[in-house]
């Protein structure tokens, strides 16, 4: 039972809930983990490795993601969304044409990398420390500025009786989405907060394929869970080489194998016979295993 499931994480789970919930399905027969936290109040994609595919979870955490977000003007809470206490208000002059402009500021078009600095309320660890349990004590502790890319970011809509609009974000792995709400409100010169947030796309994961976790209860009870697994190989879709003799044995330890001329990708799926046996990686005179299955 090796690859990945395409999850969507409802509200009220933890990103270690569904872990934990997915792990109780397979009999805990397999290792489980995720592949990037959501809050427990946001929903969307949230891909979850099972087996050998856990060695991968870095591959797939780095891929870009895209948001929906709501952000609310005139409001500052202590956790930079509508879940925490308001700290701060402000008299909203509600003005379509600035939220635009503002917004569209942030794209890495118009600002190149983007400083953000991450909320307290945040797994981060500074000190040995994760930012939330100092929050929850609350204590505020400087926090080194990070960069950021937004790839693309867009207003979709307006609701003004609110004081509230909804932006798409397409962004980098570490992007804060809470920070960006407040930056943005801090700019408008309002103040804002994060309201709803769902994640709708990682990597190669979207959310009109995510499954939620009831849907995937019922696979298991009528056994047809391998049937929603997406085998590792085809989310990274290398060439595949068969090995044979001494270089099987070469490969399956993980020892370096000849690189041939005709082998001028970057990586290759080692395989013996139909079984991976690991990705490897070319550095122009061998191939070097990267993750070992």
């Amino acid at each position: 039972m090796t690859g990945v499931l395409n999850v969507y994480k409802e509200k009220g789970y933890t990103s270690h809930d569904v872990v934990a919930i997915i792990r109780k399905l397979t009999a805990r027969t397999v290792k489980v983990g995720h592949t990037g936290t959501l809050d427990p109040d946001a929903t969307g994609v949230l891909p979850i490795c099972l087996g050998s595919a856990t060695k991968f979870t870095n591959h797939l955490t780095s891929a870009d993601k895209t948001y929906i977000a709501e952000v609310i003007l005139g409001i500052e809470t202590t956790t930079g969304d509508i879940s925490g206490d308001v700290v701060a208000t402000a008299v909203v002059n509600f003005c379509e044409e600035t939220i635009v402009k503002v917004v569209n500021s942030f794209g890495f078009e118009k600002r190149g990398e983007y400083k953000q600095t991450p909320p307290m309320f945040s797994a981060i660890k500074i000190g040995g420390k994760k930012l939330y349990e100092l929050a929850h004590k609350g204590e505020t502790i400087d926090r080194p500025v990070r960069s950021v890319t937004i790839n693309k970011i867009q207003v979709l809509n307006f609701v003004p009786e609110k004081n509230a609009f909804t932006i798409e974000v397409n962004c980098s792995k570490g992007t804060y989405i809470r920070s960006l709400a407040m930056d943005i409100g801090s700019e408008i010169g309002c103040g804002a907060t994060m309201g709803e947030l769902e994640r709708v796309q990682s990597g190669v994961f979207d959310i009109n394929s995510a499954l939620k976790l009831e849907e995937i209860k019922k696979a298991v009870q009528d056994e047809r869970l391998a049937e929603l697994i997406i085998p590792i190989d085809t989310l990274f879709p290398y060439s595949k080489i068969n090995v044979t003799g001494d270089d099987l044995k070469l490969a399956a330890n993980g020892n370096p194998l000849p690189l041939l001329k005709n082998q001028t990708e970057k990586k290759y799926w080692v395989c013996d016979k139909e079984k991976i046996i690991g990705l490897f990686a070319s550095d122009s005179k061998k191939l070097r295993s990267e993750v070992m299955l």
